[in-house]
């Protein structure tokens, strides 16, 4: 089964920040693991192929948190 790499540049200023981004990807249907870094301001996603880009995009600015870049599978992609 195919499988998309996500990365995101998320704007976080501490622990509770990343931990929100965490919880989110963690509930969310389909993702496989992620890596949430507060120190490089990143989220790393490896969902399964039928997760959306937009899905993940949305699901992490919910937290509050702002986007401020994003890739899937290496393509630079609309915030």
């Amino acid at each position: 089964m195919a499988e998309h790499n996500y990365k995101f540049n998320v704007t976080m200023t501490c622990g509770g920040c990343s931990g929100a981004v965490e919880r989110v990807l963690k509930k969310l249907d389909g993702v496989k693991s992620f890596d949430v870094s507060l120190d490089s301001q990143t989220a790393n996603v490896v969902t399964a192929d039928s997760v959306e880009y937009a899905t993940v995009l949305e699901k992490i600015k919910k937290t509050g948190k702002k986007v401020n870049s994003g890739e899937a599978d290496g393509v630079p992609q609309s915030v």
